[in-house]
């Protein structure tokens, strides 16, 4: 299917979502995700027609006793497994080309939010700078969630930004706060014995 030729709203339509703490790369499928203080990062390889995006909430998680877990959900983690993917699929580092997207607030409250997703959007853009990969276009901080959608085969990406009411607010901040739970609590396992043959 040609997605370029069709309007963005359909091609958001057949798009592949990217839930917090997730990230994706494909060479042929459009990716999307909803931010509300969370980053999402779109890596692109112009060369190979290639991309990948992530959607992170928190920079960088202190060790804990939950240490595995915490670096899986952390942006550290997204950004290096994102390059990682694409690095695997033949990616070449120096050609990658990067569009940022976040770190709204979402929500007036204390303030937490505003600082959420200013640490988000600075980490990202210092994680790129480190890297040396170009941040080629970004969409940082305000008051708004947004709604992307990006061409892994072309590194086109799209921002619509959102106008926050309090039902879309309650559904991102639910969703960022089911989000930060899973960064502090350890999910449990069962306790079943495994037989071997």
């Amino acid at each position: 299917m040609d997605y370029a030729s069709l309007p963005v709203k359909d091609i958001e339509r057949y798009a592949r979502n990217v839930q917090p703490g997730a990230w994706f790369v494909d060479s042929e499928k459009p990716l999307s995700t909803l931010l509300g203080s969370c980053v999402a990062v779109c890596l692109f390889d112009p060369v190979l027609k290639i991309g990948g995006i992530n959607h992170f909430m928190l920079p960088d998680m202190g060790r804990s006793k939950y240490g595995d877990v915490d670096s899986l959900l952390s942006g550290n983690f997204a950004m290096e497994a994102l390059l990682n993917a694409l690095l695997v699929k033949g990616a070449k580092k120096v050609r990658l080309q990067a569009k940022a997207f976040g770190g709204g607030t979402i929500i007036d409250t204390d303030g937490g939010s505003l600082s959420i997703g200013m640490r988000n959007a600075n980490f990202a853009k210092e994680w790129l700078a480190r890297e040396s990969i170009p941040l080629h276009s970004s969409d940082f901080l305000g008051p708004w969630s947004r709604k992307i959608v990006f061409l892994p085969f072309s590194g086109e990406a799209f921002c619509k930004r959102l106008v926050t009411n309090m039902a879309n607010a309650e559904v991102i901040a639910r969703e960022e706060r089911a989000y930060a739970e899973t960064l502090l609590h350890k999910p449990k396992t069962i306790d079943k014995k495994i037989e071997l043959f």
